[in-house]
């Protein structure tokens, strides 16, 4: 990149390449945040992107006291350090110390906020209005509108219980049978989760009867179920998980919520409460009414819209 353009590196020298360390706990959910972002920045200035394992927090307690970060030892100086989860908060903060860079805190940190140069917070968790915070729509992920979407494809994305959720495996089936019966000439998948229970499962494998294309998370491999709703027109989600919802809508997908029991008026549901406001998913008990999946009032992108916050933060 030319330092006369618009979107310059982040670093204090003249230089093609923005230097990014994204510190994981290898959590699949914190991994898809910190690649989202990275997806996006990479998008609009050259990066150079280096995973690193965060260390345990008592090692990395002491690397902070120290001033050193052996993990970050024969890579470049970082221009931005993305932490996700708890465990990478404090091996964050010592890679700041010892190499420098910006410190983007994504989801809110168990630690100070004025701590992180950036905390990039989920609106159900109330951020504060800060100057350093961000307020999002759901955590960041890497999913994507894809010009491979047909007309006829749906997707069924189940979770299972949660401790927000419980679960109730014959009215989830209820709800599928109706969908099914009303939706003949859709070809439809379905995926489940880590936290789907085994006897909801073995249910869910006799709709390959029905022509559903089966396919539990176990036979899957990462990213599967990503491309699946980035290529389906609708996808319905079970409530509880609602991470999935939001990779829907980031997808473009016209969204239907699965209902599951709640267990209580919990921030998590009073998020997706808000999506119900404003048109941004469907209901099960709406679409019964009407027949029909609202056409969210727009795709969201908050990836995109971070990353260009991140650049006009801290570009020069």
């Amino acid at each position: 990149m030319d330092c006369g353009q618009s979107l310059k590196p982040i670093t204090g020298i003249c230089s093609d390449m923005t230097i990014l360390w994204l510190v994981t706990d290898n959590k699949p959910g914190h991994r898809s945040q910190l690649q989202g972002l990275a997806q996006a920045l990479a998008a609009r200035t050259p990066v150079d992107t280096h995973w690193i394992d965060a260390p345990s927090g008592r090692a990395a307690l002491w690397q902070w006291v120290g001033g050193r970060f052996p993990p970050g030892a024969g890579l470049p100086d970082p221009d931005l350090i993305l932490v996700a989860g708890h465990r990478t908060h404090l091996a964050g903060l010592a890679a700041r110390r010892a190499r420098g860079g910006k410190l983007v805190a994504l989801m809110r940190p168990s630690l100070p906020l004025a701590w992180f140069d950036l905390c990039v917070i989920p609106q159900h968790d109330a951020p504060p209005a800060r100057a350093n915070v961000i307020a999002t729509r759901g955590v960041l992920n890497t999913a994507r509108p894809s010009a491979e979407r047909a007309a006829d494809r749906g997707l069924f994305l189940i979770g299972g219980p949660s401790k927000h959720h419980g679960w109730d495996s014959a009215g989830l089936l209820a709800q599928l049978d109706a969908i099914l019966t009303a939706t003949p000439g859709m070809r439809w998948t379905l995926t489940t989760s880590r936290r789907t229970p085994a006897e909801t499962e073995s249910a869910l494998l006799a709709l390959r009867e029905r022509g559903v294309d089966v396919r539990p998370v176990r036979d899957t491999p990462p990213g599967w179920a990503m491309e699946q709703v980035a290529r389906s027109a609708q996808a319905w989600v079970s409530e509880d998980s609602v991470s999935m919802v939001y990779e829907s809508l980031t997808a473009g997908a016209a969204t239907g919520l699965l209902a599951v029991p709640r267990l209580g008026e919990t921030r998590i549901a009073a998020g997706v409460a808000a999506l119900q406001r404003e048109g941004f998913v469907t209901p099960f008990v709406d679409w019964q009414r009407t027949g029909r999946l609202t056409t969210p009032p727009e795709t969201l992108a908050e990836a995109d819209r971070v990353a260009e916050a991140v650049l006009a933060r801290f570009g020069r």
